[in-house]
């Protein structure tokens, strides 16, 4: 019963969100907004700009995104059987990092309109992820050790870089810019921008799900894996290549957002046991209506200024993760 409660948590989630902004309005005006959109009666303008073209995709982003870094958590564990994983170790963020701030300080790919804060940060994602896979596998493969290190490595220096260019760009405005991208924002969600990360996703959630039994056997460890059938390194390749592609692609539409790739995926084991037939939907789902929640604080805690997400993450997600952890024993990779 829990996959069916969560999933009518999230879409209550995501439609209480859309009453909360700096106007705040009934859910019974944003049910008659959505019916409208579906052939029902005729609502206000304001109300249709409002709630359908403003806070409707960003919503949906908000679902996106955490059900997808939700995911890549769950999934980046898996593959280094690290505790303490998330979908930002494999050094892509900072490498979109420093697409992304190529952009905001040098106008880089401007010519692209409101598309190069996200072109430049993917490239910049697809660059980094080629640049540690290439060195993982020169030398020796990807093992989770070498590919904690080598994304650990990786990420500091491109972060070092994203650092030289605001400071060498000399420019406060700039500056401010590039750290609120970096702590992660859905502020520039709009209905064009959807379709990418939601295609994305959604195949390479169906595609890791279809494995799961390859990783529950990946998560007891590779020699298990491996007596079982497993073709342990083209799993491990495939899986870094499916990473790269869904932690790129959300850093490049939100920025990074912090948090939520790491704990989403202990609490879900705890709800629902370590076995990925399970664990990937229920985290998705927790994901997704998390990020809607987090993204509401932020953009309603100090209206009409908004707050980076990684700082409502923080804020909101350690001490519920330490009090659920508190609450029972909890071993990672085994059921509770």
């Amino acid at each position: 019963m829990v996959l069916p409660v969560l999933a009518l948590f999230t879409l209550v989630s995501a439609i209480c969100a859309l009453g909360f902004g700096a106007e705040m309005l009934p859910v019974s005006t944003v049910v008659d907004v959505i019916h409208s959109r579906f052939g029902g009666p005729a609502v206000t303008r304001s109300e249709l700009a409002i709630v359908w073209g403003i806070r409707a995709p960003r919503v949906l982003m908000g679902l996106i995104v955490g059900a997808g870094l939700a995911v890549a958590g769950a999934v980046v564990q898996t593959l280094v059987r690290n505790a303490l994983a998330d979908p930002h170790l494999l050094g892509v963020s900072s490498g979109a990092s420093v697409g992304a701030t190529a952009v905001i300080t040098t106008g880089f790919l401007a010519s692209f309109g409101i598309w190069s804060l996200s072109l430049g940060a993917m490239i910049g994602a697809l660059a980094a992820a080629a640049l540690v896979f290439s060195i993982a596998v020169m030398q020796g493969g990807i093992t989770p050790l070498r590919l904690v290190l080598t994304g650990t490595v990786m990420a500091s220096a491109l972060s070092a870089i994203a650092s030289f260019l605001v400071l060498r760009d000399n420019d406060s405005q700039a500056a401010q810019s590039v750290l609120f991208w970096l702590l992660g924002s859905l502020a520039g969600a709009s209905w064009d921008k959807l379709w990418l990360p939601a295609v994305v996703i959604v195949l390479l959630t169906c595609a890791v799900a279809a494995i799961h039994g390859w990783l529950d056997a990946l998560a007891a460890g590779p020699d298990v894996a491996a007596s079982s059938g497993v073709p342990v390194r083209a799993l491990r390749n495939f899986l870094f290549v499916v990473l790269a592609a869904m932690v790129g692609t959300m850093v490049a539409v939100s920025g990074a957002i912090a948090f939520v790739g790491l704990v989403i995926p202990h609490i879900t084991r705890m709800l629902v046991g370590a076995r990925h037939r399970w664990v990937l939907p229920a985290a998705a789902l927790i994901g997704a209506a998390f990020l809607v929640w987090v993204d509401v604080v932020a953009r309603t805690a100090l209206r009409p200024t908004e707050i980076p997400l990684s700082v409502v993450t923080g804020v909101i997600g350690a001490p519920l993760f330490l009090f659920i952890l508190g609450r029972r024993r909890y071993m990672f990779g085994g059921s509770a």
